[in-house]
C-alpha cells in the first residue's frame, strides 16, 4: 500500500467494540505504510452478541480505552473508524451497470457504477453498510479485478451488498459521540479482520476468515480475490463461560479464567492425570476436578460452532473454491485445541491469523484479538489512499459540460445518468 499526493503523515484511530472488551489501536499513516503508536484495550459490559445493550457501560470502556491509546500514542484522537457486529448483519449480491464516460473506465466510472449497485430498495429499518466488488464486466468481459484504463462502452460490476439493522449502527455511533468523538465510518468487523490478516494469494485461491469473538463467530469468505459470503452465527467464546460456569458451578468470572487457563477443545489432547482447582460459589470452598472435565464441557460448544459455519459454507456451494482452507482469528481462537478441532470439524486446513503489514510497537497487536483493530486502521489508511486518487482524477478530468451543457452531459455520463440528474 503506497501513499502518494502529501509528504505529511496522518493518524488513524480504529476502534473496536466486542461483546467482552474495547480496543482503540492508534496508527500513523505516511508514504512508508502503518507505523503502530498506541493501543487501548479495555473490558466491556455493555454489548451483547455485539450489540450495545447499555450505552452508559459503553461510553465509559470507550473513554478509557481511548484515554490510553492517547497517553501511550501522545496524540489527541478526535475521530475514529467504528467496527459493527452481530447477527443483523445480512448480505445478498447486488448488480450495477452504467456507460463508461470517454470509453476509457475512469474512477468517477467506478463510483457510479457501485452507486448503481447500492440502489436497491432495503427495509426501513435497514442500512448498506457496504458494497463489495466482486467482479467488474467490461463489454460482456467478465472476471475483471480492476477495469481502470480498459476500453469498452459498458460497465457492469457484481458486489456483496452488506447491510445491517439501523439501531444497533446508531447506537455504536451515538456511543462514540458521547465521548466528543467523530465517526469517520462504520465497519463491518470481520472485513477489517481480514484487511489485518490476509495475503493476497489467499484471496485469490479462496480462504474463509472465522472470527470467533466474546459474543458472535463472523464467517467471511473470499474466492478469485473478492469477497463472496458474509454471515453471523450467534455464539461464541461467553457461550462457552456460560457452559463451563454451569457445568462446573463456579462464577462467570471464574469459569471464564479457566477456560483461558486450562480450557481445550479436544479432550484427547489432555493427559488423564491432569487437574484444576475450581473455586466455590457462595462461600463454598475450592475443590479439585480433572482437566479432562473441563474439556468435556468446552468440546461440544466449540464442535457446534464450527459444525454451523461449515453448514453455512456448504450452503453458499464455495466449501470446493476455498484452496487455502481456513483463517481462525479472534480472542476466542487462541484457546488450546481449536486450531485441530477446526480441521476436523471444517474439513480443511487452518492456521491461526495474527495482525501483520504494520510498524512500529507491533508487540502490542500480537495474537488475533487485536486483529479487527488493526484491520480497522488498515481500511481507514485505505479509504486515505482512495481519496487522494478522486482529488487527482478530479484534478485532471475534462471540462466537457462547459463546450454544450445539454448534449455532452448526455454523451458522457450515459442516458441513466442524464436522466438521474434531470430528475
Amino acid at each position: 500500500m503506497t501513499y502518494q499526493g502529501s509528504s505529511e503523515s496522518e493518524i488513524v484511530v480504529g476502534l473496536d467494540l466486542g461483546t467482552t472488551k474495547v480496543t482503540a489501536v492508534v496508527g500513523e499513516v505516511d508514504a512508508e505504510g502503518i507505523t503502530i503508536l498506541g493501543v487501548g484495550n479495555v473490558p466491556c459490559r455493555g454489548l451483547r452478541k455485539g450489540v450495545v445493550s447499555n450505552i452508559e457501560y459503553t461510553v465509559r470502556s470507550i473513554r478509557e480505552a481511548i484515554d490510553a491509546a492517547q497517553t501511550m500514542a501522545g496524540v489527541e484522537i478526535t475521530t475514529v473508524y467504528a467496527g459493527v457486529a452481530g447477527s443483523h448483519i445480512r448480505s445478498h449480491t447486488s448488480d450495477g451497470v452504467c456507460a463508461i464516460s470517454g470509453r476509457e473506465v475512469t474512477r468517477m466510472d467506478l463510483e457510479r457504477v457501485l452507486e448503481g449497485a447500492r440502489a436497491i430498495p432495503v427495509d426501513a429499518d435497514r442500512m448498506i453498510l457496504h458494497a463489495l466488488p466482486r467482479e467488474y464486466i467490461v463489454d460482456n468481459q467478465d472476471g475483471i479485478r480492476d477495469p481502470i484504463g480498459m476500453s469498452g462502452v459498458r460497465l457492469q460490476v457484481r458486489v456483496n451488498l452488506v447491510t445491517a439493522a439501523t439501531s444497533p449502527v446508531q447506537n455504536v455511533i451515538r456511543s462514540i459521540e458521547r465521548c466528543g468523538l467523530q465517526v469517520a465510518d462504520v465497519v463491518l468487523e470481520p472485513l477489517a479482520s481480514a484487511e489485518a490478516i490476509l495475503s493476497e494469494d489467499e484471496k485469490e485461491i479462496g480462504v474463509a476468515v472465522v472470527d470467533i469473538g466474546g459474543g458472535t463467530t463472523d464467517l467471511m469468505i473470499y474466492a478469485d480475490g473478492g469477497i463472496c459470503h458474509t454471515s453471523v452465527v450467534p455464539a461464541g467464546g461467553n457461550n462457552i463461560s456460560s457452559d463451563v460456569a454451569a457445568g462446573l458451578r463456579t462464577p462467570m468470572a471464574e469459569a471464564e479464567r479457566l477456560k483461558r487457563q486450562y480450557g481445550c477443545a479436544l479432550g484427547r489432547m489432555i493427559a488423564d492425570d491432569e487437574e484444576v482447582e475450581v473455586p466455590g460459589v457462595g462461600g463454598h470452598a475450592p475443590r479439585r476436578a480433572a482437566r479432562r472435565l473441563l474439556s468435556d464441557i468446552i468440546e461440544p460448544r466449540v464442535d457446534e460452532i464450527f459444525s454451523e459455519v461449515r453448514r453455512r459454507v456448504e450452503e453458499t456451494g464455495m466449501l470446493e473454491q476455498i484452496s487455502s482452507g481456513c483463517v481462525l482469528t479472534g480472542g476466542a481462537a487462541l484457546m488450546e485445541g481449536m486450531i485441530e478441532c477446526a480441521e476436523e470439524v471444517l474439513g480443511m486446513p487452518v492456521r491461526l491469523g495474527s495482525p501483520v503489514g504494520v510498524r512500529g510497537i507491533v508487540q502490542l497487536v500480537q495474537g488475533p484479538q487485536y486483529a479487527t483493530g488493526v484491520g480497522l486502521v488498515r481500511y481507514g489508511a485505505q479509504q486515505i489512499l482512495d481519496q487522494q486518487l478522486r482529488q487527482g482524477a478530479a484534478a485532471v478530468a475534462r471540462p466537457i459540460v462547459e463546450v454544450e451543457p445539454t448534449r455532452e452531459v448526455h454523451r458522457g455520463r450515459g442516458f441513466f445518468g442524464w436522466l438521474r440528474d434531470a430528475f
